[in-house]
C-alpha cells in the first residue's frame, strides 16, 4: 500500500534538487525570462552535473529521461518500490520551484526522453542514449485530441517517409531529436498511430519558426514540417505491428508517465509561489497559524491557508499515480486526476498569490507575476484540463472515446 509520506531513501535526492533550484536556476530565472529565446549557458554544466549523479546511480533515474517502468517482478514479500517515477516526480517538482522554464530547457532532459523511455525497445534504449528528444504530438488541426493527427509516415522500403505539420513543440529548435507522433493509415485510425525518432539531420525535417509565448519563456516552443522527411524503419518506438485492439494504447502509455510530471512541475511551480507569498504576508504583519481555524483568521491568511490544503491534494494524487507507476500498476486513471488537479491548482495558486500580494505581486519586483505566466501551460500541455476531465469520467463509467466525446 502506498505511503503518503516522502520515500526516506529519496530525501537526499530532493534537497540536492531544492539546492540546485535555489543556487542555480532561481537566481537566472528572470535573466531568460526576459531573454526570450536565447540558451541558458548555465544549463550545460548542471546538466552535466546531473549527467554524472545519475551514472552513480544515486537518483534512482530521477529527470526526465529516467522515466520507465519497471519490468521486473517485485519480491514475494509483496514490497512495494519507490523507483524511477517517483524520484523523478519529486525531483522536476523541487526543480520547478526554481524555474519551470529552465527545467524545460535542460539538455536530454525533454519530454521525448520520457517517451523513449516508455515505449523504446531495449536496443532502441541503448542507441539513443544521451540524445536530447522533443516531444511533437499537436498539430494545427489537431490540438488536445491526439487520436485525429494527419501527419503520415509511409513504409518505403528499409524508411518511413514522414510529411505533415507539428507546432508548439517544446525544445523543438534546441533539442537534437524529436519524437514525431504520425499515423501509418489513417482508414484505421487511432491504432495505426506510431512514434518515430527524427534526427535534425534528417533530410525534410525544418525548424519553421519560434513561438513567443505568455509565460515559459526560457524554454524554446517551436512549429516544425516534415517534407518527405526519411527516417530508418528501426528509429520506428516500439512495435511497428498495428494491433486494432490497443494499438494506440501503446503510444498512449507516454502519457501515463510523462503526466505525473507535468503535475510535478506545477505543484513545484505553486510551491514557489505559497512560499514568498507565506514570507510576503508575515513580513506585512499578516499571522498565518495552522492551529486556529481559518475562520477566525484574517482574510489573507484564511485564503493561504485553503490554497496550501488545495494544493497537497495535487501533490498526493501526484505521488499516487507515479508510486503507481513504479509498481507495475494501470494508472491512466490516476495519471490523468493528477495532471487534472495540479494544473489547476496550480494556475488557481499563482494567480491568487499575486492578488493577495498586492502591487508586489503584479510587479516585476518579486518572481510572482512570472509563475502565474508559466503556471498557465502546465493546465494545457500533456492534455489540457477539458481532456483530462473527459478521460476520468470514460474511466469512472466504463465507456470509450466513441461512446463518451
Amino acid at each position: 500500500m502506498i505511503n503518503l509520506e516522502i520515500p526516506k531513501k529519496q530525501a537526499q535526492l530532493i534537497d540536492q534538487a531544492h539546492q540546485l533550484a535555489m543556487n542555480m536556476l532561481r537566481p537566472i530565472s528572470r535573466k531568460y525570462d526576459r531573454a526570450e529565446h536565447e540558451y541558458p549557458r548555465e544549463l550545460d554544466m548542471l546538466a552535466a552535473l546531473i549527467d554524472g549523479v545519475s551514472e552513480t546511480g544515486a537518483t534512482g533515474g530521477a529527470g526526465a529521461n529516467g522515466v520507465r517502468r519497471d519490468t521486473e517482478d517485485r519480491g514475494s514479500d509483496g514490497t512495494v518500490r519507490n523507483g524511477a517515477n517517483m524520484a523523478s516526480a519529486l525531483s522536476i517538482a523541487e526543480m520547478c520551484w526554481g524555474d519551470t522554464a529552465l527545467l524545460l530547457s535542460m539538455p536530454r532532459q525533454g519530454l521525448g526522453n520520457s517517451a523513449i523511455a516508455s515505449v523504446a525497445d531495449e536496443e532502441q534504449l541503448a542507441r539513443y542514449a544521451g540524445t536530447w528528444a522533443a516531444m511533437a504530438i499537436t498539430e494545427p488541426g489537431a490540438g488536445s485530441d491526439s487520436a485525429s493527427i494527419t501527419t503520415t509516415a509511409v513504409k518505403d522500403g528499409d524508411e518511413y517517409v514522414i510529411n505533415g505539420e507539428k507546432i508548439y513543440v517544446t525544445s523543438g529548435d534546441r533539442a537534437d531529436s524529436v519524437v514525431v507522433w504520425a499515423t501509418l493509415d489513417k482508414e484505421l485510425g487511432r491504432a495505426a498511430i506510431k512514434s518515430f525518432l527524427v534526427r535534425k539531420d534528417n533530410p525534410g525535417m525544418k525548424v519553421e519558426r519560434l513561438e513567443h509565448k505568455l509565460g515559459i519563456r526560457a524554454s524554446d516552443t517551436a512549429a516544425i514540417t516534415f517534407t518527405d522527411c526519411r527516417v530508418p524503419a528501426e528509429d520506428l518506438l516500439g512495435s511497428p505491428e498495428v494491433d486494432t485492439k490497443s494499438g494506440f494504447a501503446g503510444a498512449m502509455a507516454t502519457f501515463d508517465n510523462t503526466r505525473p510530471l507535468v503535475a510535478g512541475m506545477a505543484v513545484g511551480c505553486a510551491r514557489a509561489a505559497l512560499d514568498l507569498t507565506r514570507d510576503l504576508l508575515e513580513q506585512a504583519g499578516v499571522t498565518i497559524d495552522h492551529d486556529r481555524p481559518a475562520q477566525v483568521q484574517s482574510a489573507a491568511a484564511a485564503k493561504l491557508l485553503q490554497l496550501e490544503a488545495d494544493w497537497e491534494g495535487a501533490r498526493l494524487l501526484m505521488m499516487q499515480a507515479a508510486w503507481m507507476a513504479d509498481n507495475r500498476k494501470p494508472n491512466s486513471l490516476e495519471a490523468s486526476m493528477a495532471k487534472a488537479k495540479a494544473g489547476r491548482v496550480g494556475s488557481d495558486v499563482t494567480l491568487s498569490c499575486v492578488q493577495l500580494c498586492g502591487t508586489l505581486g503584479y510587479s516585476e519586483a518579486e518572481l510572482l507575476e512570472k509563475w502565474a505566466r508559466d503556471s498557465k501551460i502546465l493546465d494545457i500541455f500533456e492534455g489540457t484540463q477539458q481532456i483530462q476531465q473527459l478521460i476520468v469520467a470514460r474511466r469512472l463509467l466504463g465507456l470509450t472515446s466513441a461512446q463518451l466525446r
